[in-house]
């Protein structure tokens, strides 16, 4: 059973789920390897990494490190709805985690290495906050702004958009 720190997390999660889903279903497909710059992340790259980052809150309720140093493939999806499968997966995943999570294990420690290289060792709720959630955040205001560049009309979000009143 979850603690309440984990359970004040979850409808945070929920609620987030349901703009990343609208985002998701509209990436227009034909344009998934278009990038605003060389050093960009091409749009399929960006939509895939958004839908494994729901993943992310889920890998650290359940371990205690994370080597990115180790394979940790990319999902192949062709259409939206694939794509949507693959982030709802991910999504139920963290949900499933932070469902079994007591206020203890959220302060434990938890460590992002790249190989013997220790990135940072934090808590695994400031882990959860900043690494997971605003991680994912920012990433699909990125992928906002790349469909803004691309005419697709945004949905609304946090409130009303200049395509949704």
């Amino acid at each position: 059973m979850s603690g309440q720190i984990a359970a004040s997390l979850i409808p945070e999660l929920q609620h987030e789920a349901v703009s990343t889903r609208k985002l998701l279903e509209r990436l227009p497909v034909a344009k998934r390897d278009w990038a605003p710059h060389p050093k960009s992340f091409t749009m399929g790259k960006l939509a895939t990494h958004i839908a494994q980052l729901a993943g992310w809150t889920g890998v650290t309720c359940t371990t205690d490190e994370l080597d990115l140093n180790q394979p940790y493939p990319a999902p192949e999806w062709t259409t939206n709805a694939e794509l949507v499968a693959v982030f709802d997966m991910y999504h139920g995943q963290a949900i499933q985690a932070l469902g079994a999570t007591s206020d203890a294990d959220m302060m434990k420690p938890w460590t992002l290495k790249h190989g013997e290289q220790v990135l940072f060792t934090m808590p695994k709720i400031q882990v959860i906050r900043g690494f997971c959630f605003n991680h994912f955040v920012h990433h699909r205001g990125q992928l906002s702004v790349y469909l803004r560049l691309n005419d697709v009309p945004l949905p609304n979000m946090y409130g009303p958009t200049a395509d949704e009143q």
